[in-house]
């Protein structure tokens, strides 16, 4: 029979073991998107370069999403009006830096300005005013009219962009000027990507810090019995709009990246289909993870760089994919990788 101090110290070991194993996979994940990348760019790829930045911005806008659905049980399906709107802040800056036009609202549209961190602020900022603004009318709602709430608000910008002429209407906004910062070459793709990769970790370490913090506790129990939140004496409303909000703003900031990337923005960046896109890479790596949306990204954008190489119906091979992580990988890759505690 074990002693009583046997007893105590197995069950720790296995926590050790399981906290051990979840660093490792992490770290291997921030390593290979960190390194890869770096190394490809020394080699003279850098068309790998790019794709890792994609996928890192990606990854950011997941991390925004995941917020609202894995940490605060809230399915926005209308997550691509905040990566677009940030997209079309970057572009409509650089628009009229390149071409002088004169646009008196428009504070930072001086040539060779270091005006990305203006951008950055503007995207926060912007979006979320319009997160508060639609989630203070459908957090007043639950479950499918929630959805159909967010999605509504999506499309309406998705039209009103896709029908001014001003910044290119349907065929999108083409960015001859990318965005400066103080002595960091933006142009270079290295740089970029290290600036892409320094967000995601921010935007990483921000959303951990916050559910690891007594408001994290709240939104946590207001996703689980937001009932027996009420009787505690808190309010779940204004706590799930905040983390609405943050979820906004860290997705209007990836679109931002993502639009300097590209070097063109459009109402694409605002559809619907995005918003679905966004929400197969949180489940695809786990929803309610912190890594998850990084592990979903890499999963779905190598799929599509692979897959799309082959087929222009690879889009079947990622539908399956999904099919059998909702039925036999719940928890997502990160589950799979690195056990099955939902909140890290």
């Amino acid at each position: 029979m074990p002693s009583q101090g046997t007893a105590e110290v197995a069950p720790a070991t296995q926590v050790d073991s399981h906290f051990g194993r979840k660093g490792i996979v992490q770290m291997i994940l921030l390593g290979l998107l960190l390194l890869l990348p770096i190394a490809a760019y020394f080699l003279g790829h850098l068309y790998y370069v790019n794709l890792a930045s994609r996928i890192t911005i990606i990854a950011m806008a997941a991390v925004g999403l995941n917020l609202a659905i894995g940490y605060g049980g809230m399915v926005s399906f209308g997550h691509a009006a905040y990566f677009g709107l940030g997209g079309y802040i970057a572009g409509i800056s650089a628009y009229h830096a390149f071409d002088m036009t004169p646009f008196m609202t428009w504070p930072f549209n001086v040539p060779g300005s270091d005006s990305l961190l203006v951008v950055w602020l503007a995207a926060i900022v912007l979006c979320g005013l319009l997160a508060l603004a639609i989630g203070a009318i459908s957090l007043r709602t639950t479950g499918v009219y929630f959805i159909m709430i967010t999605l509504a608000f999506a499309q309406m910008i998705y039209y009103f962009a896709n029908s001014w002429p001003t910044y290119g209407g349907e065929d999108g906004l083409p960015i001859y000027l990318r965005n400066s910062l103080p002595i960091v070459d933006t142009t270079n793709a290295l740089t970029y990507f290290l600036i892409c990769f320094t967000g995601l970790v921010l935007a990483m370490a921000i959303t951990s810090r916050l559910m690891k913090s007594r408001f994290g506790a709240a939104l946590t129990m207001a996703r689980l019995n937001d009932v027996r939140l009420a009787t505690a004496g808190i309010s779940p409303y204004p706590i799930r709009l905040v983390a609405f909000v943050i979820s906004a703003a860290i997705t209007g900031l990836a679109g931002a990246l993502y639009a300097d990337l590209n070097g063109f923005v459009s109402p694409t960046m605002l559809s619907w289909h995005f918003s679905g896109e966004l929400m197969v890479i949180v489940i695809l790596g786990g929803v309610g993870r912190l890594y998850g949306p990084l592990a979903g990204a890499i999963l779905f954008v190598m799929m599509e760089m692979l897959l799309g190489g082959i087929t222009e119906y690879w889009q079947l091979f990622l539908g399956l994919v999904l099919l059998g992580v909702v039925l036999f990988a719940k928890h997502g890759v990160m589950g799979w990788l690195a056990g099955r505690e939902r909140n890290e």
